[in-house]
């Protein structure tokens, strides 16, 4: 049996490989704005976008005592939904703050 890869299936999974890759920890972004520089992609641009969003709010949360920490405990779960997303092939924004990322967050192109 064969397998047989198409343009467009390789430059997928390699646009969900960076867009996975962008949510562990900011090394792992490091490496996926790296690998997103040859792979360009709307799909590895959005979760980008969202993960740089999710790892600055979760730096500004941190130097909030108390209310910030528990705050963080929401951006953990926002970063697990997001890199669900991101695994399955979907393009969502987290709820409450992607869209803002999305916007201000246009650097990432």
């Amino acid at each position: 049996m064969s397998h047989y890869h198409t343009e467009s299936k390789t430059t997928y999974e390699m646009a969900k490989i960076v867009a996975a890759l962008s949510y562990l920890t900011i090394i792992g972004w490091m490496l996926a704005i790296i690998l997103y520089g040859f792979h360009k992609s709307t799909f590895a641009r959005f979760h980008l976008r969202q993960s740089l969003g999710l790892i600055i709010t979760a730096a500004v949360l941190s130097f909030i005592p108390l209310i910030g920490w528990l705050l963080n405990i929401g951006v953990v779960f926002l970063w697990f939904l997001a890199l669900y997303y991101a695994l399955a092939g979907h393009k969502r924004s987290v709820p409450l703050l992607g869209d803002f990322y999305q916007r201000h967050l246009d650097f990432i192109c």
